[in-house]
């Protein structure tokens, strides 16, 4: 049994009808790897050896009584892999597009809370014979990059591996009664008092420190400063959402922003967020909604190295970075976004990589539900002005090949949940040399998601031409057959 941490249990709280915290991936695989070829009860097989040697998905949640503390994880005694691994089948033609619609209508189902709180769906009727493959976890169990860390686990290094036997400890499958759940929640409780005196003290001296960076900022250069919340404006996307999801992909190279960020002095993620404005300008620009002031954006930072001792799966801060959608030049565009994640990550660090994971702690299950309730049945979203304008996240992945039943993993989409005020996420996650881009949008916030996903590639080589550099190319045939799978005419160089 492991109690929540509050950041895990705060995902949780958050959830209404219309806002599911959960975290999907959408994926591709060539099955011309398999040995023997491929088949559904393969595939499923695969999953189920792995998911035996991966306690975190045969675990579920247990409400403490009258909500007195956060919930806890306990193994699942009717666990039924039947129930969580589907098999489903998208039109012809079997693209991205049908992939996408498939992985947006699964986006737009909460997951049941009386089971282990993750669904995986393997999809047939793909284009050349390709598999796709969707799955979805909630918040609460994973992050960004433990997600992309679950991927080892739960695939394979090459496509026939020797399968280790199972494990030989009992899955535990007694079930705390609420007495037990009750004592321990007061338990927990009864030391709070002492903690949160002491996140007080230590709060204020670090918002101290925030100041006086951003003091020093103002002095300097007056400019390089984090975003502060509320102070985005307000576009079609920032509205309270309904239930409906929709889901639009795309990818480009990794390479090529590499050699943006070479030729720029700036970093990868600074690449990617000056990607995203660019697209967003366009589309605001379509739209005819382009405002005069940036946009902001909720950027999630993993601070997995810095709170080893802290409890929980969600091991993650945010920093508020503006988006100066309003700047028409792609490479200063660019180089603002340098010099103001520079800012935000000199305020992040003085303000503690710690800080959200402490104040989530006092989360109060009650209050913090009810509220976020409230705040979604009365479409509160409508009627101030956004807290960030959308959230956008970079995750790692891997540099190698995976394979999920002998079939290896082509391409994949990691999709992030939207939130009321922010209809739209936009996530990226690199695998073999490409960044694999996942849009998640509400589409009664906006309808027009492969408009905006038309506009990333199109960013790219704005940048790419902005800094005199050679148009996006590939540095091998793998990867450019992967992004020409996502409708993206791209080179590759002689000799590859």
């Amino acid at each position: 049994m492991e109690r929540l941490s509050g950041l895990d249990a705060s995902f949780l709280y958050l959830e209404t009808p219309s806002l599911h915290m959960h975290v999907a991936l959408a994926m591709v695989f060539d099955p011309s790897t398999v040995p023997g070829g491929y088949s559904f009860e393969r595939m499923k097989g695969s999953i189920a050896d792995h998911v035996q040697h991966a306690p975190i998905f045969r675990r579920r949640l247990i409400e403490v009584p009258f909500r007195l503390g956060h919930p806890v994880w306990v193994d699942d005694p009717g666990f039924d892999l039947d129930y969580h691994v589907r098999l489903a089948a998208v039109p012809s033609p079997g693209g991205l597009h049908e992939l996408a619609e498939l992985a947006g209508d699964i986006a737009g189902h909460q997951l049941d809370r009386d089971r282990p709180l993750w669904e995986m769906w393997i999809v047939e009727g793909l284009a050349d014979g390709r598999i796709g493959f969707i799955a979805k976890m909630h918040h609460s169990t994973v992050d960004g990059v433990s997600g992309a860390e679950l991927l080892s686990v739960l695939f394979d290094l090459e496509p026939a591996p020797e399968r280790p036997p199972p494990p030989d400890e009992p899955v535990e499958e007694r079930i705390p009664s609420g007495l037990e759940l009750m004592g321990q929640a007061m338990a927990a409780r009864s030391l709070r008092p002492f903690e949160i005196t002491q996140d007080i003290v230590r709060t204020g001296y670090r918002v101290l420190n925030v100041r006086r960076v951003r003091l020093d900022s103002d002095r300097r250069t007056g400019r390089g400063k984090a975003a502060l919340p509320l102070s985005a404006p307000r576009t079609s996307f920032n509205a309270a959402v309904t239930r409906r999801r929709s889901v639009a992909l795309t990818a480009i190279g990794l390479d090529d922003v590499k050699r943006l960020k070479n030729a720029t002095g700036t970093t990868v993620n600074d690449v990617v967020l000056a990607v995203c404005a660019g697209a967003l300008r366009s589309f605001l620009i379509e739209g005819h909604e382009l405002p005069d002031k940036p946009l902001v954006a909720v950027v999630p930072v993993s601070v997995r190295p810095d709170v080893t001792s802290q409890k929980g799966s969600n091991k993650v801060s945010s920093m508020f970075v503006q988006l100066p959608v309003e700047i028409d030049d792609p490479l200063d565009r660019l180089m603002a976004i340098y010099e103001g994640t520079k800012g935000a990550k000199e305020e992040h660090n003085a303000l503690g990589a710690d800080m959200l994971l402490n104040w989530a702690e006092y989360s109060t299950p009650n209050v913090f539900a009810n509220a976020a309730r409230l705040y979604s049945r009365m479409r509160l979203a409508d009627r101030h002005r956004p807290i960030a304008n959308l959230v956008i996240s970079n995750v790692p992945g891997p540099d190698f090949p995976l394979y999920l039943g002998g079939a290896e993993l082509s391409a994949g989409f990691p999709l992030g949940p939207v939130m009321d005020g922010m209809g739209v996420n936009i996530t990226i996650m690199s695998y073999r040399g490409v960044l694999y881009w996942g849009i998640m949008a509400c589409p009664d916030t906006i309808p027009r998601v492969w408009n905006l996903v038309a506009f990333i590639p199109l960013a790219l080589d704005a940048l790419l031409e902005g800094a005199g550099l050679a148009p996006a190319t590939y540095r091998s045939a793998e990867a450019a057959a992967a992004v020409r799978a996502c409708g993206i005419e791209v080179d590759v160089p002689s000799g590859s």
